[in-house]
């Protein structure tokens, strides 16, 4: 599957739905998310049942700063709408594949019920 560009008029609407989403957010000047962009590709070939999202932090700022991105790479993982991970730099393909089995094993109904309790 290939990667969709995320934007104020879709992030929301992406990003809230049922399953997973990982954001890169990047820029077109950053070396690192240059470097980061083929192995992001081929991991969205691997899983189609995922939807990989691109924020370009530079023509998208007002994204980057509604979650506080100070450093690109940063990626960002989303699962049923919550965001369950985020940290900046680029993975190597063993850690981005890595990252996505955790998210995938998640128990969502626990993450729920523990962000409720945090939320009291």
């Amino acid at each position: 599957m290939a990667t969709v560009e995320l934007t104020t008029a879709n992030f929301d609407e992406v990003t809230s739905q049922e399953g997973i989403v990982l954001v890169d957010f990047w820029a077109s000047w950053c070396g690192p998310c240059v470097r980061f962009a083929p192995v992001y590709d081929r991991s969205s070939d691997k899983h189609p049942g995922i939807t990989f999202g691109k924020v370009d932090t530079e023509a998208q700022p007002e994204i980057a700063a509604k979650f506080d991105i100070r450093s690109i790479p940063t990626i960002m993982a989303i699962r049923d709408g919550v965001i369950v991970f985020a940290q900046p730099g680029a993975l190597p393909e063993s850690a981005l594949e890595s990252l996505i089995s955790q998210v995938e094993a998640l128990d969502m109904a626990e993450v729920k019920e523990k962000l409720a309790a945090h939320e009291h």
